[in-house]
């Protein structure tokens, strides 16, 4: 079952690094809010996306899948489980093309809640377990090296430039998007599934960094 949560998630003990894109081909970008949405009412909402990929998922293919999920205060509300359409060589491009995905999906839920009259507060929260895709999206003058990547660069970084979202790091092992992503066992993945059924837990604790590492296994390390 899944309980729904109404509280906030507590993330201030998470940095939120402000970079100043004024000198960058994003200058200017912010998120576009129609004007025909209700006026918000209630009490104020934070969402929380988890984004994975798992390079080479599919052995006949050759296909990475991406795995996100989507948290609304602390309740889970939707998760996704898809393989990408086209075969990357590396794990950097499939956890690009999964940062894209992720964030477009937040773009259209945050616009989903707007027109509910569901009061956004600030940003979204998006967590990954790949540093370097987090570092060259957050950071202004990262550089791309890889050109066939360049739209899922683009479109992931201007989400940030637009403070849409702010993407962090987390550890492999605390990422909740693994069990939609990898081939992961009950037993690898039962301590990170609890808080999220509500059996016990805080899903808020997802995001920290000082877990304990599950056993390693094959599926695990691939895609790392």
């Amino acid at each position: 079952m899944i309980c729904i949560h109404t509280k906030k998630p507590d993330y201030s003990n998470i940095p939120k690094k402000v970079y100043d894109w004024f000198y960058t081909c994003y200058q200017g970008a912010k998120e576009e809010i129609p004007h025909n949405i209700p006026q918000p009412r209630g009490k104020l909402v934070l969402t929380t996306s988890y984004v994975d990929a798992n390079l080479f998922h599919d052995l006949i293919s050759g296909h990475s899948v991406t795995g996100i999920l989507h948290l609304l205060n602390k309740t889970p509300i939707d998760w996704f489980s898809k393989l990408q359409s086209t075969v990357e060589t590396a794990t950097f491009g499939s956890e690009y093309i999964a940062a894209r995905t992720c964030a477009e999906q937040i773009i259209d839920l945050c616009l989903t809640l707007r027109y509910l009259g569901v009061p956004i507060d600030g940003s979204s929260m998006m967590f990954g377990d790949n540093k370097s895709v987090v570092n060259t999206a957050s950071v202004p003058h990262s550089k791309l090296h890889k050109c066939h990547n360049a739209l899922s660069y683009h479109h992931t970084r201007e989400a940030m430039a637009a403070a849409i979202t702010h993407f962090h790091h987390i550890e492999g092992t605390s990422n909740p998007a693994n069990i939609l992503s990898k081939h992961w066992d009950h037993v690898l993945m039962w301590a990170t599934l609890k808080p999220l059924m509500f059996w016990s837990g805080d899903t808020a604790l997802l995001s920290e960094t000082k877990k304990a590492k599950a056993p390693s296994s094959p599926q695990a390390h691939r895609g790392e």
